[in-house]
């Protein structure tokens, strides 16, 4: 509830007229922030039948925060112009000056000024008057005494153009008496206590309304990040495609698995540090299946399995290296290794996490990202496999056409021979980053405002639960 003295302060000056007062009339007269006789009208509403308060909508003119700086030091080309000495003054110099570019541009306007550009010692400018009116703070400073009234509505929209200006709209309440008006506070009782009731004082109180209609206060709870809705809807549509999700809880993984035996060469691009975040501890792996290693090592450097390789000398050290997994198909390479090494079946897996590269941050990249994963293992698989699942999988999306969102494509045999499998099984893939759909499903343009410590915390709590259209 509002101060008592400032109710009773309202009240006495409601007493004094006939009909209403404006509530910021009863601020002016009060000399305190309207807002505060907005709080007291409501604490008298809520005291029952006090006093009558409608709402009311009015506008009028205010200065901006530039404008206010002009009607106490002067317009900008007031400023120029008083810095001009009689022998002139060089361009460079004046537009040196806060005031400079703007108050220079507007007292050539007014023909205050003129500009010599064929002076000895480079352009100078001089004045052409003796004296000037500012007539831009006087306009601002009539405003600023509540007399805007007096100036004409061209004058004014100059003045909003020049941002010095802004129209706004002031709410305020129409107060009058009410049927039990008075001008001292009776506090009503919120509370009917066992000491009330055995006293009998409960006859002689008035009680406070009990609002059968006010919300209960929210319970403080967690808050989805965005990107975790949107997982979690990506997870919903491989299940439901009937993919099983693959285990990713390895960020750490060695080149062998990460590069390897995905039959990427040791000299590839991708390998060196400026794309790749190398551990230092421990710096190697050492553990590999032999024979597996030894295949991949000779599909390198000699070929086999219907390919001449890369033809050059394959090194264990590389090889070993620990570094940051780059994408998550360094997974897909041990599970398809792993089905390799049982009775093959036909399998779809799927995985969504975290991968590492050593990217030059800006608005669309990030040295942490998320991927997506698909990949499918049978027999016979084609592109037409694979554009019939992209198909079904971005339709679940929402996607009605044909956007570049991500790569595909088919793994070569000379990836998936070596790790044993079935002469005749195809595998298919294709991948996509999880902040991409995320920020253009949440109108996000910098992904800084969605991954990071700029963050606001804010947006987490206010958008929706992802719903990807169907």
């Amino acid at each position: 509830m509002a101060d008592t003295g400032l109710l009773e302060a309202l009240l006495r000056l409601l007493e004094k007229v006939d009909g209403g007062i404006d509530s910021q009339d009863v601020a002016a007269d009060l000399g305190v922030d309207h807002q505060l006789i907005v709080g007291a009208v409501k604490s008298l509403q809520a005291l029952g039948e006090v006093i009558s308060a409608e709402q009311k909508s009015s506008k009028r003119w205010e200065l901006t925060g530039e404008g206010r700086e002009i009607a106490e030091q002067g317009s900008h080309e007031a400023r120029v112009f008083n810095a001009i000495p009689d022998e002139g003054l060089p361009q460079n110099e004046l537009m040196k000056m806060p005031s400079g570019k703007v108050g220079f541009s507007k007292a050539m306007s007014n023909k205050w000024i003129r500009l010599d550009k064929a002076h000895e010692g480079g352009p100078r400018v001089f004045k052409t008057v003796e004296t000037i009116e500012d007539t831009v703070r006087d306009k601002l400073q009539l405003v600023q005494k509540g007399l805007s009234a007096k100036l004409e509505d061209k004058e004014k929209n100059e003045l909003k153009k020049r941002k010095l200006l802004s129209e706004v709209t002031v709410k305020s309440y129409w107060i009058t008496k009410g049927s039990s008006f008075s001008t001292t506070i009776t506090k009503q009782e919120t509370e009917l206590t066992p000491e009330m009731i055995a006293s009998g004082s409960w006859k002689e109180k008035k009680f406070k309304p009990y609002n059968f209609e006010a919300m209960g206060v929210a319970p403080d709870c967690g808050h989805l990040h965005p990107l975790m809705k949107v997982r979690t809807q990506f997870r919903q549509i491989f299940l439901e495609m009937g993919f099983t999700e693959m285990p990713t809880n390895n960020f750490i993984e060695s080149s062998f698995w990460n590069f390897d035996s995905l039959f990427q060469p040791q000299q590839h691009p991708a390998r060196d540090q400026h794309d790749t975040f190398f551990i230092s501890d421990p710096a190697l792996a050492h553990e590999f299946p032999q024979d597996y290693l030894e295949r991949v090592k000779q599909v390198h450097s000699e070929g086999g399995y219907g390919s001449q390789g890369y033809k050059y000398d394959w090194k264990i050290e590389e090889a070993q290296k620990n570094l940051l997994r780059t994408h998550t198909t360094a997974v897909s390479a041990r599970m398809l290794y792993k089905l390799a090494q049982q009775k093959f079946t036909p399998v779809k897996y799927f995985s969504i996490d975290r991968v590492f590269r050593n990217e030059t941050l800006d608005a669309t990249h990030l040295a942490e990202f998320h991927q997506i994963e698909g990949v499918v293992a049978d027999y016979g698989l084609t592109l037409g496999n694979l554009m019939g699942i992209l198909h079904q999988f971005f339709t679940k999306l929402g996607l009605k056409k044909w956007v570049e969102v991500g790569n595909s494509g088919v793994f070569r045999p000379e990836m998936l021979l070596p790790m044993g499998l079935p002469e005749g099984v195809s595998v298919i893939a294709w991948g996509l980053s999880l902040e991409r759909p995320t920020m253009i499903k949440y109108g996000i343009n910098n992904i800084r405002e969605l991954v990071g410590h700029k963050v606001n915390l804010q947006m987490v709590y206010d958008s929706p639960i992802c719903r990807l259209d169907s």
